[in-house]
């Protein structure tokens, strides 16, 4: 084909497309029919492809035949044409070169193809040991081309497929996908397409089903008595749902996208009719709807999935095995003797989760249990929750020694969780717009109670080894479990959620005959299950009055052991991604702290004491490394009584290592290494101490892709700078000696010529922030604390705010501009919220009038 009739074909279907889709749009934006969207997409592409295919005069022997979705019929806005070229034997050069000029053509117009040229025996080839092969070949359509070929074709592909293997490995491929959305569809930012209970869920099912012959949609397995009339009912409305929302989504986005992002929720939600109320918005209004939806599909798919996977593996004929005369094991699953069980004896409801813990031997729950249970849910009211056989039973659930998040998950999957604990049933689906939380209300929870389960169970025992020897030293786990279903239980409810939770807790325990100890640990962790966060991340746990003040409210060792474990399991809980080494190290610092203070004896509590502590362990430290005995003695003469207190031992006994022979140099002295317990590096200075040195060690640490989450700043008696960080690093590099090397002589050789204040480069601000900003809060307080102040009055300064590249810069340039010296400053980052605190002095903070300024002109900086 002469080149300008190519290009005027290109442009003619380029247009013809243009057109097509704008048309299909505003039909679809008129009516909302995403099912004719799809189809009449398909038509488009359809009849645009065989035009090209006559106008490029292809082989009759070929045959183009559509595949996967677009096989299906149902091609999506932004999706892919999957395309198969069929040929009867292998292409020569001529025809290799005419097929390449089609793709082309295809690809100038404007369509987004995956395309494979293949012969049968190649398809067969590459089906043999792909199942994604398999699954696009089970869908197929022709196009255009010879009819005898395709027919051919689809007759040995069908009678190639092992509907048992098929099975086995989709089956599979599901369980690996839900695992990487943390088997819930619940959470904020949900994938419709690939998540549990998203529209992959209900194409598998198809998909299995045309490979074992059994349908190709939910009334061809009705009619084969997978599902009930009123499941395939269901069913068609889910995926109706789905449909328009992933349809919506992509012509919102002008892409591929199936992520409900925060940034599409809230129009998406409008353009689907959602309106925002006085208490919800009309992103969570949306997103409520898509998790019930998701529910259904997940509870309705697994029922079809157990009872194809029985059709294509008859279990031997076997007759059940009776439990009790209320239930049975059929083919090693927990079944009802009678799908009247639960409306003849309602207790029986909360029955069968526990004897499914009981059982090791039974797989799950049969198809028609958990149907039973499904409508059964309705029975639980409140005489049913006043029953005290059923508040037995309810705790018998969380004593057993397996299968606890198994049958909360179901509990709450079958809607029986909800009933029973009424507070927890308002959670459900209930979003988090705090930044840090990824999943909803009720997920985060059942997280908890999984991180906590994990704990106790002897094969995680090498993923959190101290957690697991605390656990089994705090016996009754049990009590852990109640007091995580209870911890966020009254979010949403506006005032403080951890009074109102301990409210409901308490209301539980006494209901459910929980003894006075038990009850008042229970209450305690639920109204204090943020305490030890808050004390480890934003104050100095060196401080011996930090310490003292957080174990007089602990009180005991049950109660700190308790309370850690909590505060691990929510923290792990939240996101994968607030979780660091460095909280860990924190947590435990303050820990182990706590404990020492409640098992000694008060005399070893006073300050002095405890810097003689310091001090002698540090010494001893230092032997190992052959240094002469005195070889301390010139740095500590210069160092105060905050310096010992705010330092460990092993920090102590590293500076005077590095500096027992430095303490009146004149070049800068920069040492760095890996973090003692593990996490981040650690970074000493020790110089003259001038103007704006803590604003330039910012700013070149900032530079270079570091977050500093802990510094001491210290002046010695004669003047000298011995400041300490620990930075992780914010880009994912691998920490080792090079980059170690790099930080101690990058940052020295700037100091040592006084490069001017490097100010950090601006970067993007996240998409949560973006949708869902925090308004910026700042607070100067007196410092309450053990700690002897010698150089004068010391305030604490907390900013909450949200993450951005550079806050601490802002933050320290305010300090410097305001003659305000900074002593120690700990960082806190909840996913993009942080939560900074500072222990400060100088300028005017002895003036309200001059903490009022630095308060105001930092807040306008976070502000702006």
């Amino acid at each position: 084909m002469k080149i300008e009739a190519r290009n005027a074909l290109v442009v003619y279907f380029k247009t013809r497309l243009q057109d097509g889709h704008r048309s299909l749009r505003e039909k679809f934006v008129a009516s909302g029919d995403a099912v004719r969207l799809l189809l009449e997409r398909c038509q488009l592409i359809d009849e645009v492809l065989c035009e090209l295919w006559s106008e490029l005069a292809l082989p009759a022997s070929l045959a183009l035949i559509a595949v996967g979705g677009y096989g299906r019929g149902e091609l999506y806005p932004a999706s892919d044409i999957d395309l198969l070229i069929l040929l009867p034997e292998r292409p020569d050069p001529v025809l290799t070169s005419r097929l390449e000029q089609l793709i082309c053509v295809f690809w100038d117009i404007g369509l987004e193809i995956g395309h494979s040229v293949r012969t049968i025996e190649q398809c067969l080839e590459e089906a043999a040991g792909d199942v994604t092969v398999q699954t696009a070949m089970i869908e197929t359509r022709l196009l255009a081309g010879s009819a005898k070929l395709f027919e051919g074709f689809s007759v040995i592909i069908k009678g190639s497929l092992d509907a048992p293997a098929f099975f086995l490995t989709k089956k599979m491929e599901q369980e690996d996908r839900h695992q990487r959305f943390s088997d819930t569809p619940c959470t904020l930012e949900a994938n419709c397409k690939e998540g549990p209970g998203g529209l992959r869920d209900l194409q598998l099912i198809l998909w299995i089903a045309q490979a074992a012959d059994y349908g190709k949609n939910w009334k061809d397995l009705e009619r084969g008595g997978f599902i009930t009339t009123e499941e395939e009912q269901l069913l068609e409305a889910c995926e109706a749902f789905l449909r328009r929302l992933r349809t919506q989504l992509h012509l919102l986005v002008g892409r591929r996208e199936d992520r409900l992002l925060f940034d599409y929720q809230t129009m998406l939600a409008e353009q689907l009719g959602f309106t925002a109320s006085a208490t919800h918005r009309s992103s969570e209004q949306l997103m409520q709807q898509y998790y019930r939806v998701a529910k259904t599909v997940t509870q309705i798919t697994a029922i079809l999935l157990q009872n194809i996977g029985a059709a294509l593996f008859p279990p031997p004929q076997e007759p059940p095995q009776p439990i009790n005369e209320r239930f049975q094991n059929t083919h090693e699953f927990l079944d009802v003797v009678d799908e009247e069980v639960f409306n003849q004896t309602p207790a029986a409801i909360l029955e069968a989760f526990l004897l499914l813990q009981q059982h090791p031997e039974l797989k799950g729950m049969s198809a028609r249990t958990q149907r039973s249970l499904w409508r059964a849910r309705r029975l639980i009211d409140a005489d049913f929750r006043r029953s005290p056989e059923n508040r037995a039973r309810f705790l018998q659930i969380f004593k057993q020694e397996r299968g606890l998040l198994q049958a909360f998950r179901r509990m709450n999957q079958l809607g029986v969780l909800g009933r029973y604990v009424p507070s927890f049933g308002r959670i459900v689906g209930q979003m988090q717009h705090d930044l840090f939380h990824v999943y909803t209300v009720d997920q985060h929870t059942l997280q908890v109670v999984r991180r906590l389960r994990r704990f106790a169970m002897e094969e995680f025992a090498h993923e959190y080894p101290f957690c697991s020897r605390l656990i089994s030293d705090l016996g009754s786990p049990w009590i852990l479990y109640i007091a995580a279903l209870f911890h966020d239980i009254a979010k949403g409810r506006g005032g403080d959620h951890s009074e109102l939770g301990a409210i409901d807790a308490r209301q539980f325990c006494d209901e459910h005959g929980l003894d006075a100890a038990d009850t008042e640990l229970v209450v305690w962790l639920v109204r204090q299950h943020l305490l030890m966060s808050r004390v480890a991340q934003k104050q100095d746990i060196s401080d011996p009055g930090v310490v003292a003040r957080f174990a007089g409210v602990v009180g005991d060792e049950r109660h700190l052991i308790a309370l850690y474990l909590l505060t691990v399991a929510d923290i792990r809980g939240t996101s994968p991604k607030v979780w660091n080494a460095w909280k860990g190290q924190l947590l435990e610092q303050l820990f182990k702290a706590t404990q020492r203070f409640l098992l000694s004896s008060e005399a070893t509590l006073m300050t002095e004491g405890v810097i003689a502590q310091r001090q002698k362990e540090a010494i001893r430290l230092m032997r190992s490394f052959a240094l002469p005995e005195n070889a301390h003695e010139p740095l500590w003469e210069q160092l105060d009584t905050v310096y010992f207190l705010r330092q460990s031992a092993e920090e102590i006994a590293w500076h005077a290592r590095a500096l027992h022979d430095l303490v009146d140099v004149d070049q800068p002295v920069v040492r760095a290494r890996l973090n003692a317990l593990g996490a981040g590096i650690e970074v000493m200075v020790y110089m003259h101490d001038q103007a704006d040195l803590f604003l330039r060690m910012i700013g070149f640490f900032s530079r270079g892709g570091y977050s500093i989450v802990d510094a001491r700043i210290h002046t010695t008696r004669h003047g000298y700078a011995l400041d300490t960080f620990i930075l992780l690093d914010v880009s994912g590099r691998d920490i080792d000696r090079a980059m170690i090397s790099h930080v101690e002589h990058e940052l020295g050789d700037r100091l040592a010529r006084q490069v001017p204040v490097e100010v950090p480069a601006n970067g993007r601000i996240s998409r949560q922030v973006r949708h869902f900003p925090i308004q910026p809060l700042v607070s100067i307080q007196p410092l309450v604390s053990l700690e002897a102040d010698e150089t004068g009055k010391l305030f604490v300064l907390t900013v909450v705010a949200a993450d951005r590249p550079g806050l601490l810069f802002v933050v320290a340039q305010q300090l410097a501009g305001h003659g305000a010296s900074l002593h120690t400053a700990k960082i806190a980052t909840l996913g993009e919220r942080v939560e900074d605190t500072f222990l400060i002095s100088g300028g005017h903070l002895d003036e309200s009038a001059g903490r009022v300024k630095l308060e105001t002109d930092l807040l306008k900086q976070l502000q702006g």
